[in-house]
């Protein structure tokens, strides 16, 4: 496969289908399309879905429609070439190899689950070979914890392909906030009918919204807020503040194109936002929440690090210089940039290859959807990844043929 811009190829799409189990595949296609449309499609939940698994989606449209190939944007061809990939990898494993693919093929196909760990591994696998490693797949033919072996003018190295979700840093799960939305929004519409004007909500939620108990609660305490006409709501675990809305250079009706990005820039990129709007009326409604404390997505992602090296590198990779190659899930195109120029990630992760459980690690590198569907930089990162190598470890100090995997880019 190559990781620039493939010609779509009709035959990958039912090739794939059948690796996945052609029940299977039309299943969770047909779950995936019942939770994205109306009425659930029309909800926050649904939208949220229909985010989640648009690497599916887009597969599923390529599928439906013979015209969609010729169409198919750059984002779209990349899917189709790394589903490809999977079924020209199914064809060289051996019995009990190919076993394990479908395994994490079928487990992407369940639940909440994703199909981006698995192409996050075909497309590491796809740029290595790209940078002339010969690539083996040990995690699948042999079940070992890590998942590439790459070799090149005598070097090798063992590759992990971790997936790491932003989620396991936010003290406000954006699930919990669709959820809360969801639930307000019809009340929202009703009110804003009566109360025409521009106003927003602001939530500060040092808790978080986990549980069904608290979200209630909390929903409870909008409703009476919003029927007293009260500005304001406070207790331990929940803040509320109704004001006017005011948005300096915002169009007159507070909608239209330029809303969402000046909500975001006054809010910040952490803050949960959601915006209702009566379109008869030009009056609109927003819900601006955040978390007593700053995200900790940097923090979390360390402990990742540190888990991963302990548990898939080192002795389980036969002492090989390891690297980590890191998939950062649930991020948008805002998020993903401000992480980067921040620093957080690369702070991170340099804290990271400072401590003992680093050893095994000769770099570490990330990437998110932005660089699986071939964005452009500022959305995605130069080169298609970040990347950060262990000065301590000896392979760094004289990397060889590992050098087009581990050398900092520019």
């Amino acid at each position: 496969m190559s990781v620039a811009d493939p010609r779509p190829d009709p035959a990958a799409l039912p090739a794939f289908a059948a690796l996945a189990g052609e029940r299977r595949w039309a299943a969770r296609l047909s779950e995936l399309a019942r939770r994205v449309q109306p009425p659930s499609g029309g909800t926050w939940r649904g939208r949220a879905a229909q985010r989640r698994h648009a690497l599916e989606l887009a597969l599923a449209r390529l599928g439906d429609d013979p015209r969609a190939l010729a169409r198919a944007g750059r984002g779209e061809r990349r899917l189709l070439a790394i589903a490809a990939e999977a079924v020209r990898l199914a064809d060289t494993l051996p019995a009990r190899g190919r076993a394990r693919l479908r395994e994490r093929l079928a487990a992407g196909l369940e639940g909440e689950a994703t199909l981006v760990p698995l192409f996050h591994l075909l497309r590491s696998a796809a740029r290595y070979r790209a940078r002339g490693f010969t690539v083996e797949f040990p995690g699948l033919t042999e079940g070992a914890a890590f998942d590439l072996l790459i070799r090149r003018a005598g070097a090798e190295a063992a590759v992990a392909c971790e997936t790491f979700s932003a989620e396991e840093g936010r003290s406000l799960h954006r699930g919990d906030w669709y959820a809360l939305v969801d639930r307000v929004h019809p009340e929202l519409q009703t009110w804003l009918a009566a109360h025409p004007g521009r106003y927003v909500l602001k939530m500060t939620l040092p808790e978080g919204l986990g549980g069904p108990d608290r979200l209630a609660e909390l929903h409870r305490r909008i409703s009476q807020l919003l029927a007293a006409q009260e500005r304001q709501d406070s207790s331990a675990d929940a803040v509320l503040k109704l004001d006017p809305l005011v948005l300096a250079g915002a169009q007159a009706a507070g909608q239209g194109r330029l809303l969402p990005e000046r909500l975001r820039a006054q809010f910040g990129p952490e803050a949960h936002l959601a915006v209702t709007a009566d379109p008869s009326g030009g009056s609109v409604f927003v819900m601006a929440a955040r978390a007593g404390r700053d995200d900790a997505i940097a923090g979390a992602f360390g402990r990742r690090l540190a888990e991963a090296a302990e548990t898939r590198l080192g002795e389980a990779a036969g002492g090989r210089p390891g690297i980590l190659a890191v998939f950062v899930e649930d991020v948008d195109r805002a998020e993903w940039r401000a992480l980067r120029e921040s620093l957080e990630l690369e702070g991170a992760a340099r804290r990271f290859l400072t401590t003992a459980a680093a050893r095994p690690v000769v770099a570490v590198t990330c990437c998110s959807r932005m660089e699986l569907l071939g964005l452009e930089a500022p959305d995605a990162a130069p080169e298609g990844e970040l990347r950060f190598r262990n000065p301590a470890h000896p392979a760094a100090k004289q990397p060889g043929g590992l050098a087009p995997a581990i050398e900092p880019l520019p």
